[in-house]
This record gives C-alpha cells, structure tokens and sequence, in this order.
C-alpha cells in the first residue's frame, strides 16, 4: 500500500521519510548551458546571427560537427525497456530512472554528457531505423537493458550502419569488469587464467558477451548454461547465439545440469539469478572462485560461498569485489570519444579489461580483486587504454 501512495503525483501524500523517491522527484538531470547569454551581443553569437556561420562551415565540411557542437563528447543511453535491471519488460517510462541514473554516471565518472532516451517499440527494425536517424545528434550509442537475443542483431546491425561507436553495456560492460577481476583472482591466489575452468550460469546478454572475453583474454576452459542445462555444441534447441557460443565453448564437452557443469569447477559466474544449492557448490574444486553477481540476491549468498571460495565476487556494493559496469562504460566511452573512434573492438575492449586490473595490481587481497567505483584511478585508465587500443586497431581519426 505504502508504495501505492508514493506512486501518486499529491506531494502531501507521499512518505517524507522515503529518500529513494525524495531523490527522484523532477528527474535525476538537467540540460544547461555552457556559454552565457547576458545580452544582445551574447545572444547574435549564440544564436542568430552568429550560429549561422557554423552552420555553414559544417556544411561544407561534416566534420567540424566535431570542434563546434556537443556531438563529439555526447552519448545517447538508448533502451527499450524490455530488461530493466532485474525487473524485466516493465516499458519504456518505467525505465527512464535508470537511463537517467546511467547519464548522470557517465557525467561523474567520465567527464561524457549524455542523453536517455527510452523508445516506444521493440521491432528490431524499428529500433535500428530509429537510433540510425538519431546518430547525427550523437557521437557514440550505449544499448542498455535490451533484452536478449534481440539486443545482439540489433548491436550489429547499428554498428555496420553507423561509424560511431556503439555498445551494449549489459554485454560488454559487465564482460570486462569481470574478466577484469578474474585476472585478478588468479594472480592473488597464484594462478594463471589458462588454468581454470569456469562455468558461466546464464545466457542472456552478459553470460554470452563473459564467454566470449573469457575465451579471448585465454581461459583454460569455460562452459555456459541456461534454464536446460549446458550449452553444447549438438543440442537441438539452441538459437544461433547459444549455437555460436557452444562452438567457442564447453572444451571438456560436458552435458548436463548447471550441477554437473558445476562439479569440480574452478569459477562460478552468475548472471542468471535463482539459487545454487550449497552441496553443489562444494562439488567445486579447492580454492576456487565465486562471482555471484544477481541482484538485489546472488546466486550463491556470501556466507555461503566464503566456506569454500578463495575469492568471492558479487553485484552489491555492500560486500567488497562488487562487479559493476560503471567501472567500465564511462571510461570506454571517454577513451572512444577522444580518439573518434569509429567503433569499439574487441582489442579495446581486452584493453579496457587489463587497465582496470592493473588499476589496484600493486594492492591485491581476496577481499580486494576490483577497484571501487569511486576509485579515481579507474577512468583515467580506462580512458587512455582504451584511445590508445583504437588507434592501434586503426579506428581512431584524431
């Protein structure tokens, strides 16, 4: 009842005590203006007649867009509202909060401005034919809770039609932030990530995108499941996503529950939600790694994990190893943005992966395999790691 109430727009009736919805009222964001308009000469440069000038340059050559609008350091947070956090399809008003709250962390933590804008269709076509009459506006494309397997075409299709960059954090953000804390939990425990074997307990968007980092930053083996069980190479059900995924994993060629896959494995990955019974994470070998990363539950509570993991990882910010994506997209997009990259590689990605790792290298603990988002060392090394893998892989312009 009480949520019934603070849903209603009478501010006397809405609980004082509530700070979640004290902290939302009226948006998260504004738009401001970053030169002054204090009197007529202001205004004929801002606008007419001033602005005309630049009009007309940047007709003449396009990429002065670049120097003389905010395109170049301007992302548009586009969603459908399909896979909102764990929410689910609950549509594209009720996911504005969160686009709004993915700009503001864009701003804060990488210096990018950023637009949310939330799409009144699902049709694939209709998304692509949509984002691709935004681009002009825009200098790169976050996807955000698209849900699967729709949100892979529709990320292909954008990146072979524009030549900006385009990203879907819910794949690739949360991807490098956990390969990057896996590289981690291997060297604080003194292993190579060559010699595990991990098994990844989804296969949506963020269990497809971590399968496929991990088989690219050399793990020694890694097997994917969903609700039947593993992904393998021969299983009459799979889409062509979970058909390509099965060719690049799944070495040992296991078949079976998310319990067999589970037994003598040296890495969980959660990005399903449900629960994993405590008996069959002791089936896993000694020493191994637990990243339980649902929320607001993880697969594998804490508690339970720290009997017999080396290394506990989750999605909540109130246990240490929290893996989250903002420790990644601010900082890829600032790299990508500053170099005008005309997309972002997989090469960059690995690049964004290292130097976040490299970022707490020197401080390792168990309790401590990933820096905190409100490490200021994390941007910054994203940043040029990321500006300095484009213009290696040849798709940076400036």
């Amino acid at each position: 009842m009480a949520a019934e109430i603070i849903h209603t727009n009478t501010q006397d009736t809405e609980d004082p005590v509530d700070a979640v919805f004290a902290l939302h009222r009226g948006g998260k964001m504004e738009v401001r203006a970053t030169v002054p308009v204090r009197d007529a000469d202001d205004l004929s440069l801002a606008y007419t007649p001033g602005v005309a000038r630049v009009c007309t340059a940047i007709a003449e050559q396009p990429e002065l867009v670049n120097d003389y609008t905010w395109k170049a350091n301007t992302v548009a947070v586009v969603t459908d509202g399909t896979a909102v956090l764990g929410l689910g399809d609950i549509g594209p008003e009720a996911s504005l909060p969160v686009m709004e709250g993915k700009a503001i962390l864009f701003k804060q933590f990488g210096g990018v401005d950023a637009v949310p804008i939330a799409l009144a269709c699902t049709d694939v076509d209709e998304i692509v034919e949509t984002v691709v009459r935004l681009a002009p506006s825009f200098g790169g494309v976050n996807l955000e809770d698209i849900s699967a397997p729709r949100c892979f075409e529709i990320e292909r299709r954008l990146q072979d039609a524009l030549d900006i960059p385009i990203f879907h954090d819910d794949q690739h953000g949360t991807a490098i932030v956990t390969t990057a804390a896996l590289w981690n939990a291997a060297k604080v425990t003194g292993r190579e990530i060559g010699s595990l074997r991990a098994v990844i307990s989804g296969a949506g968007a963020a269990g497809i995108a971590i399968a496929k980092m991990l088989v690219a930053a050399g793990i020694g083996d890694v097997s994917v499941c969903d609700r039947k069980g593993v992904v393998y190479e021969g299983r009459g059900d799979l889409t062509d996503v979970k058909a390509e995924i099965a060719a690049l994993t799944n070495k040992s060629g296991i078949k079976g529950s998310l319990a067999d896959a589970l037994a003598g494995a040296d890495v969980f990955i959660g990005v399903s939600g449900g629960t994993v019974p405590e008996d069959v994470v002791a089936t896993m070998a000694e020493g191994c790694f637990v990243f339980a990363m649902a929320n607001p539950n993880p697969e594998i509570h804490p508690e339970v994990a720290h009997k017999y993991a080396a290394v506990v990882a989750t999605g909540r910010s109130d246990f240490p190893n929290q893996i989250n994506n903002v420790l990644a997209f601010p900082g890829i997009f600032a790299g990508a943005l500053s170099v005008r990259a005309s997309r972002i590689t997989e090469g960059m990605k690995l690049a964004a992966a290292k130097a976040l790792a490299g970022v707490v290298a020197d401080e390792l603990t168990p309790q401590k395999v990933i820096p905190s988002p409100f490490d200021e060392r994390v941007a910054p090394a994203v940043t040029k790691a990321v500006a300095d893998a484009a213009r290696a892989e040849g798709v940076a312009r400036v």
